[in-house]
C-alpha cells in the first residue's frame, strides 16, 4: 500500500510516517518501481500500535524500546507493564500539581477582590498578585505543606 493508503488507515499523517521511519520507529518500506513506498500490512499494525502508545502519553524512545524487544521476539508485556506504572505514577504526580495550582488560582482570585484594580501609588493592584505569587511561591508552599499533612 501507497503511503496516503497508509495514512487514511492509521489515522496518522504521511509527514508523521516519513518521521517515524527517519527514527527507526517503522522500517523504510521496499519502493515500487516508480519509487513510491509499498507499505506492507505489518506496517499498519506496527503504526496502529505507534499511534496508540502515543495517545497513551509514551515517548518515542519508551514506544521504540517496545518495538524492539518485540522485534527480537522477547515478550514485551512486563515491560508494557512497567512503563504503563511509570506513566499512571507521572500523571498522578501531575494530577496532583494541577490541583495545587487549582487551589493557588482560586486564592490568588479571592485575594484579588479585595486588591485596587488600578496600580495606583501603592503598586499593590490585581496585577501585583501574579508577581508576588512568583516572586514568593508561598501560596504553592503553603499548598504542599497541606498536601503532606
Amino acid at each position: 500500500m501507497q503511503i496516503r493508503d497508509l495514512a487514511r488507515q492509521s489515522g496518522v499523517s504521511t509527514k508523521t510516517i516519513r518521521y517515524y521511519e527517519s527514527v527507526g520507529l517503522l522500517t523504510p518500506p521496499a519502493r515500487n518501481d516508480n519509487n513510491y513506498r509499498d507499505y506492507t500490512p505489518d506496517a499498519l499494525d506496527r503504526l496502529r500500535f505507534i499511534a496508540s502508545a502515543r495517545s497513551l502519553g509514551f515517548s518515542l524512545t519508551d514506544i521504540g524500546d517496545l518495538l524492539v524487544a518485540r522485534d527480537r521476539s522477547d515478550a514485551p508485556c512486563e515491560r508494557v507493564l512497567t512503563a504503563l506504572d511509570t506513566r499512571l505514577a507521572a500523571l498522578d504526580r501531575r494530577i496532583a500539581d494541577l490541583l495545587v495550582l487549582r487551589d493557588d488560582l482560586r486564592q490568588l482570585r479571592a485575594e484579588g477582590e479585595h486588591r485596587p484594580r488600578d496600580q495606583g501609588a501603592s503598586g499593590q493592584c490585581v496585577c501585583y498578585l501574579i508577581t508576588a505569587y512568583r516572586d514568593s511561591g508561598t501560596v504553592a508552599i503553603q499548598r504542599q505543606e497541606e498536601r503532606d499533612d
